[in-house]
């Protein structure tokens, strides 16, 4: 209870008193503001994606229902909504053949209902190869790897306070417990080095490759 005291102390004496902390080495520090950049431009992009391929809000929200559930199952389902061209050429064609194939307003209804419906095809597709080869990569990023690193980098910083506490009690703490918690300090942020350098070197690559594909 008194080190979370002082940890606590430690914190507040960083942000109020200015009490200088343990600092991380340049590279690390603009690794961190890149992928911070990096999650916020998944989650701006997945949403403006998103409304891109379903500009209705209402079903946007079903969509986003239908394959959170899907997911809560286990299960790997299409996008979850009927385009409105299909809609549309399944009306166009319905009303044409109760018209029939005497009425030429008829005719006409079944031939751009058929047109509708390839257009609808055409827009599925699309929206399959988009939530493939790029929402659920991004998805996926943002679920496990970007989630991972926060983990990291919030372990770090309680292992960075807890050092920088046992340092200044330097005299009242042993030497073995302070080098234990250095130890400890360099071990957490050699891992957190190295998961967002394979984020931002490794993994984001296909994801580049899928967003160049996409859109040329």
């Amino acid at each position: 209870m008194c080190q979370i005291a002082g940890l606590l102390g430690t914190r507040v004496s960083e942000k109020v008193g200015g009490a200088e902390g343990t600092k991380h080495d340049d590279d690390f520090t603009e690794m961190e503001k890149k992928v911070d950049t990096t999650s916020r431009a998944v989650m701006d992009i997945m949403t403006k994606t998103t409304e891109y391929l379903q500009p209705n809000p209402a079903s946007r929200a079903k969509m986003t229902m239908i394959n959170s559930m899907s997911k809560m199952r286990g299960q790997e389902k299409g996008l979850g909504y009927i385009q409105t061209e299909t809609v549309l050429g399944e009306s166009m064609q319905k009303f044409g053949r109760e018209l029939g194939e005497e009425s030429n307003f008829g005719l006409a209804l079944i031939d751009a209902g058929e047109s509708m419906r390839e257009l609808g095809e055409v827009k599925d597709a699309l929206d399959m190869e988009v939530k493939q080869n790029f929402l659920d990569p991004l998805q996926t990023l943002h679920d496990k790897d970007l989630k991972e690193i926060a983990h990291h980098l919030k372990k770090l910083e309680g292992r960075r306070l807890d050092f920088d506490y046992k340092k200044k009690r330097q005299g009242k703490v042993t030497d073995d417990e302070i080098k234990q918690a250095l130890e400890k300090f360099d071990d957490t942020k050699e891992i957190a080095e190295l998961s967002m350098f394979n984020l931002l070197e490794i993994y984001c690559l296909p994801v580049g490759l899928s967003t160049k594909y996409l859109y040329s």
